[in-house]
């Protein structure tokens, strides 16, 4: 299968190189360094699930040139993912998929927007891994879940090949039987995981040990299953006790990729996660003043590191 890997960060580099060690068609849609890596020594990824070495990967800037691919894996940050819908569209044949990995519930409707509803799938993922420098990439706990599939739940031969794919891979992948039950309980984890540990700055081991950071998560994921039932999502009332229990199986010096780049005064995914939130809950006459301090209580620094706070670093 000849598969496209928009963004080669943690996500994209870890299961684009999985796909490509399975000996899959995988080409890297890169730029920068990060091109310029992956061209001279290939891609490393250290993994909990075995290292592996791709000393020779296909890489490009210029879609136009590859030709069309089966899939697209979608891998970017979601405040990128219109534009690089836009930049693979020549990548996109008549029976082309697209499947984004990004947190939040956007990511279909921008790409829907860009290459047609037809050809825009919903998806999801669960890993922990980073970029320790281009083209090298750390999976560094949890084992690696990939799902995808129609937004109206019907079958898509197309996505069975790609999950098909992935489980020669080595990889968890899954077509559930409602992608968008399971990427709203996805957002459900992530969402108050990222806000609490970059307000607190500490991974959830030390924050899910005390008693009133505990309860202010608990509140958090109670606003938002309120907000995903108002959008239609039938989570059951149990929700928010198994999401507990996961951050309560998480590695004790476990963080969330927002944590991470706001600690490291990067660009993050803070609108698309907590700012949706709180924009969802708005519209739907659904309070939401645990998402909404910790998305107030974030923006500056946000700001700051888009250039847009109005101040320098140094002021």
């Amino acid at each position: 299968m000849r598969i496209a890997v928009v963004g080669v960060g943690g996500v994209g580099g870890y299961f684009g190189g999985r796909l490509a060690q399975a000996g899959e068609d995988v080409i890297f849609v890169a730029r920068g360094k990060t091109l310029e890596a992956l061209r001279t020594r290939g891609l490393l990824v250290e993994s909990v699930n075995g290292d592996f070495v791709l000393e020779r990967v296909s890489a490009t800037d210029d879609p136009s040139t590859a030709g069309p691919v089966d899939a697209v894996i979608m891998a970017t940050k979601t405040w990128q993912v219109r534009d690089a819908a836009m930049h693979v569209k020549p990548m996109i044949g008549v029976d082309t998929i697209v499947v984004p990995l990004e947190n939040g519930m956007d990511a279909p409707s921008e790409i829907a927007s860009v290459v047609g509803a037809a050809k825009a799938l919903g998806g999801l993922c669960t890993l922990v891994s980073f970029v320790v420098e281009p083209g090298h990439i750390r999976h560094a706990a949890s084992d690696p879940i990939i799902m995808f599939g129609r937004l109206d739940r019907e079958p898509d031969p197309r996505a069975e090949r790609l999950r098909e794919a992935f489980v020669r891979a080595g990889v968890n992948a899954q077509i559930p039987r409602d992608i968008v039950h399971s990427m709203w309980s996805k957002f459900l984890f992530i969402a108050p995981l990222s806000g609490i540990g970059a307000v607190t700055r500490v991974p959830v081991g030390i924050w899910r040990a005390i008693p009133e950071t505990r309860s202010m998560v608990e509140s958090a994921l109670q606003e938002l299953l309120a907000v995903a039932r108002a959008q239609g999502a039938g989570l059951a009332d149990e929700a928010v006790a198994t999401t507990m229990q996961r951050y309560d199986t998480l590695a004790a010096d476990a963080t969330s990729s927002l944590q991470r780049d706001i600690a490291g005064g990067k660009p993050s995914e803070l609108d698309a996660q907590l700012g949706a939130v709180v924009r969802m809950g708005r519209t739907a006459g659904v309070p939401t003043p645990v998402h909404e301090f910790l998305y107030h209580a974030l923006l500056p620094q946000e700001r700051l590191a888009r250039g847009e706070a109005g101040v320098s670093a140094g002021a």
